[in-house]
């Protein structure tokens, strides 16, 4: 499924080690030969430039997590495209393995938000303190839309008509944006389904230190924000 797609992403390198990484999988991402928006958050002038030189890719840029996915999306609803599939840079082994066949095996007549979800063998490889606080996301997921699944992998794709509800967030929500979204597909009668893989832990993702366990804390404080948010909105008013 590659009709009326457009794909939205974000980026940041930090250091010589996080470049490289990037620049690696979005040449692999590049290769499914989708428009890509791809909003930076204050990179090097040479990774700039090498998004620039990269195949389908819109360049954009803005500061903090959620501005960044925000102006990928906005370029995406731009393109008149009726579906947006959101993903971090990343995700390599997605890109090179999976990416092609989940969008293969959508049926874009009936979809409304799908996710890539982990089996539980691919989700059993990433840390254990990321395991914790991601399950307390999926359950609180669950708990809303009713389906035990993966909600915390990443990738995904979803319904242009949803965007729109995606305006009340402020820049503070941080990844609460994806829940929220969710769940305000649930609420609204979207169909909310996965694409489950084995998608496992990058080795170079599975530190377990204490900065990393405060990341991890304030990710989970952002992803129920975002879900408790959609679920006592208003839709009414929107």
């Amino acid at each position: 499924m590659k009709t009326d797609l457009f794909i939205a992403t974000i980026s940041w390198a930090r250091n010589e080690h996080e470049e490289k990484v990037l620049r690696t999988s979005l040449k692999q991402l590049a290769e499914v030969d989708v428009p890509v928006c791809i909003t930076d958050g204050g990179s090097t002038a040479s990774f700039i430039e090498f998004l620039h030189s990269t195949p389908h890719f819109i360049v954009r840029q803005a500061k903090g997590l959620w501005p960044q996915a925000r102006l990928s999306i906005a370029t995406a609803m731009e393109s008149g495209a009726q579906y947006i599939f959101y993903t971090e840079p990343d995700k390599l082994q997605f890109f090179s393995k999976h990416l092609k066949q989940m969008l293969d095996a959508i049926e874009i007549e009936n979809a409304g938000l799908v996710l890539a979800s982990r089996s539980a063998k691919g989700f059993s490889s990433f840390p254990s303190f990321q395991q914790m606080t991601e399950t307390t996301i999926n359950n609180c997921c669950k708990e809303i839309i009713g389906k035990e699944m993966d909600y915390c992998y990443g990738p995904f794709l979803f319904n242009s008509n949803l965007v729109p509800y995606l305006k009340v967030l402020d820049d503070t929500i941080g990844w609460g944006w994806r829940p929220f979204l969710f769940a305000i597909a649930h609420r609204l009668g979207f169909s909310v389904t996965n694409f489950e893989g084995d998608f496992t832990c990058p080795p170079d993702q599975q530190e377990d230190d204490e900065s990393e366990r405060i990341y991890r804390m304030k990710q989970l404080t952002q992803n129920i924000n975002g879900v408790t948010q959609a679920a006592t909105m208003n839709l009414q008013q929107q």
